[in-house]
């Protein structure tokens, strides 16, 4: 009876899970908007406290000054990253001229090299790589635009975000009533540690975006690049999105590369540039900066970037690291999801050593023990 009961119970929590994820895969254009706004809201937060209690602003014109504040920084990037890339490609005819005669100089070294025919079907011109080439560079716009989840919901975001700053209080009486039968000592606790740790997080971020930009400049700067602060800030943003945000933001200074210098060394430069400072990035500067913020082991980490890719797209990478910080706030101050919570954290040393180390280490102790 017992272990049919288990079955059962084993078997509704399945079908529980899997409601949740088709519930939160159908209404993704609404949950994104409300978890961009929130992320923002705690982001802005210490300026909307500094407005109340320092200068005694009432929390209405407090709100609106903190929304005014994000949609300035927005406004400023988004024009930046606009005339930038339009500029880019206005230019395009140009670039699409120098990588096609590149292509066809290629082709030829490659029939000189190996000996292959004129005739040989392998490498031909008919190719046409200008009509590859020919309308990619009015597609980055529109990538980084569908990219964004920001750009999509700029109706929604700046709205729930309001609400979040001035209803705070409000939320946070439902949050005491959803869970009256935990003290409010407790709920207190958890507010702060779920805020902290996604404050800490997102400063963190902001750090390592501006260390990441400065380098990436630096190393254009010193190839001789065009536009190195932009393009180097430019793939230092694109962090946001992981793994693949780093890949698009090193290919497009390597073209750029390709395009306006006599070698095609310069465009390896790039990526070898970039990818040296995104293996600075990930092992290094990451970990330094965020990684004793958000206590989750690199293996969850990299599972959650793929569980939200495929259940929001881009958007979810982008939020995959938060949501999961917050869910194990949650779990390991739950009793029974508390196995879940120990799971998501970082392994301790012993966790680490194989059980014949420790007992070669007991042996070792054993055999420099005096006898009695």
């Amino acid at each position: 009876m017992n272990s049919k009961t288990h079955i059962n119970h084993s078997a509704l929590s399945l079908l529980s899970l899997i409601a949740i994820v088709f519930i939160l895969y159908i209404l993704k254009p609404v949950i994104m908007p409300i978890l961009f706004a929130s992320i923002l809201a705690i982001m802005i937060f210490p300026v909307q406290n500094f407005l109340e209690k320092r200068w005694r602003c009432h929390r209405l014109f407090a709100s609106l000054c903190s929304i005014t504040i994000i949609f300035c920084v927005t406004a400023l990037i988004g024009s930046i990253i606009y005339f930038r890339l339009n500029a880019l490609i206005n230019n395009s005819d140009i670039y699409i001229a120098k990588l096609t005669t590149l292509y066809y100089n290629f082709i030829e070294f490659t029939y000189d090299f190996f000996g292959i025919s004129r005739r040989s079907s392998l490498f031909t011109k008919d190719l046409r790589i200008e009509s590859l080439l020919k309308g990619r560079f009015d597609k980055i716009g529109e990538f980084i635009y569908q990219s964004g989840s920001l750009f999509s919901y700029f109706v929604l975001v700046p709205i729930y975000l309001f609400f979040f700053l001035y209803y705070r209080r409000f939320f946070k009486v439902f949050y005491y009533k959803l869970f009256r039968n935990k003290p409010k000592a407790f709920l207190n606790r958890m507010i702060r540690k779920v805020y902290r740790i996604q404050q800490n997080y997102l400063l963190g971020l902001i750090k390592v975006i501006i260390i990441v930009g400065c380098l990436n400049s630096i190393g254009l700067l010193l190839l001789g690049i065009g536009n190195p602060f932009f393009f180097g800030f430019f793939a230092a943003f694109l962090l946001l999105i992981p793994y693949i945000g780093i890949i698009i933001g090193s290919l497009i200074p390597a073209i750029i590369a390709l395009a306006t210098k006599d070698s095609a060394w310069y465009a390896f430069g790039v990526i070898a540039i970039f990818g040296f400072i995104q293996f600075l990035e990930g092992n290094f500067i990451t970990p330094k900066i965020t990684g004793s913020k958000v206590s989750i082991n690199a293996f969850i980490a990299i599972l959650s970037f793929i569980v939200f890719s495929m259940l929001w797209g881009i958007a979810g990478m982008i939020v995959a690291l938060p949501i999961t910080a917050t869910l194990k706030i949650i779990f390991d101050n739950t009793l029974e999801y508390q196995a879940y919570g120990f799971l998501m954290g970082e392994p301790i040393d012993k966790h680490l050593h194989s059980s014949v180390r420790n007992r070669l280490k007991a042996w070792r102790k054993i055999r420099k023990m005096k006898p009695l």
